[in-house]
């Protein structure tokens, strides 16, 4: 258990030591632009996620996913109706014989640089990534790989329309959907929160969306009706994984005045904020808890975005706030603790396994 405790215990010293909020904090698509602490950041979590060994609840689904594909794109030529992007480093893992952990390698690289992109775009960055450790990291990236590269590319997009670029922002929703069709839930995003151009966006949006839902999401929307709302699909502990997306919500729409954003980004995390609490409210009435709790896993950065802000919106707005970081950094350590001890599933990623150790240990 150790491992997740030192990959907490990093990015939330840092947070508590380097306390002077950079207020004019931009994403950094380019590593050259990156400090060496954090490109040193980057590759600790490349490794650390994906060269895990039989860790993650799905394990064995992916494996089972993996041998499932051939030599050939897709013997029955639906390739796009599947997960295309997905599919392909199925295949090429297959094809190069590196199997499960070239997957995950190749996916942990998309999803580090997005969470990478996404946490530097914030004021506290540090204190952003431990927030994301608990959860977006540990259990999503490293038990739902598919869902977890489309979070990452997602997160760049939402670092893009930080800065008012909508079209960047279609993009890499549509590349985050080549990953898990799911991830076609945010583009309406793009419309909701521009705050210009207003008919153009609708349009671009919707052409874009139309597109990807004729080429890959058609033939697959039956599928998932029915396996996730007609079988009623339950998942336990859905309730407060989507609570944990309602609390910074609420916290967000109550203190919004005193979050220093531009025009483009409080129209944004405004209308993620309202949706994160009607999907606290669907998860009443939904006949599938799964089917909700799936979707809400988008919802998983606003946690990032708010509380890492925190600080200096309940405190001075330029101060250090050392008081409020530290409460963050308890309450991410809280979430941490109770899901590695008390989670239902919590056994399927322990002990963490490295797997360069375990292959030279056999």
């Amino acid at each position: 258990m150790w491992p997740y405790w030192v990959l907490f215990l990093i990015p939330a010293y840092l947070a508590i030591v380097r306390l002077r909020p950079n207020l004019q904090s931009k994403p950094g698509y380019r590593r050259d632009d990156w400090p060496l602490l954090w490109k040193s950041i980057f590759i600790f979590l490349i490794f650390f996620i994906g060269f895990r060994h039989e860790v993650g609840g799905d394990w064995e689904n992916y494996l089972e996913m993996l041998h499932s594909y051939t030599d050939t794109l897709n013997a029955r030529g639906d390739f796009l109706y599947q997960d295309p992007a997905f599919v392909l480093l199925n295949q090429l893992s297959v094809k190069t014989d590196l199997g499960i952990y070239l997957l995950n390698f190749i996916s942990a690289i998309f999803f580090t640089f997005g969470l990478t992109v996404f946490c530097r775009a914030q004021p506290r960055p540090w204190l952003a990534l431990a927030v994301a450790v608990p959860y977006l990291i540990t259990v999503v990236a490293m038990g739902y790989t598919r869902q977890g590269v489309a979070i990452g590319v997602a997160m760049m997009a939402m670092a893009s329309l930080s800065q008012g670029r909508i079209i960047r922002f279609v993009l890499w929703i549509a590349l985050a959907s080549t990953f898990h069709k799911s991830a076609i839930i945010l583009l309406p995003m793009a419309v909701l929160a521009n705050t210009k151009q207003r008919i153009f966006t609708f349009v671009w949006v919707s052409v874009t969306g139309f597109l990807l839902f004729a080429l890959m999401l058609q033939e697959t929307l039956s599928f998932l009706m029915a396996g996730y709302l007609e079988d009623a699909m339950q998942s336990s502990g859905a309730a407060i994984r989507i609570g944990m997306n309602a609390v910074p919500a609420t916290l967000f729409l109550l203190f919004r005045k005193r979050f220093q954003l531009s025009a483009q980004q409080h129209s944004f995390w405004s209308w993620m904020s309202w949706s994160a609490l009607l999907l606290a409210g669907l998860l009443a009435v939904s006949p599938s808890s799964t089917a909700v709790d799936r979707i809400a896993l988008y919802w998983i950065p606003l946690q990032l975005f708010v509380l890492s802000r925190l600080p200096n919106a309940l405190g001075q707005r330029d101060g250090s706030n050392l008081l409020w970081v530290v409460v963050v950094v308890i309450y991410s350590a809280a979430v941490h603790f109770v899901w590695l001890f008390y989670a239902d599933t919590a056994f399927a990623w322990l002990p963490y396994q490295f797997y360069p150790w375990v292959w030279v240990w056999q």
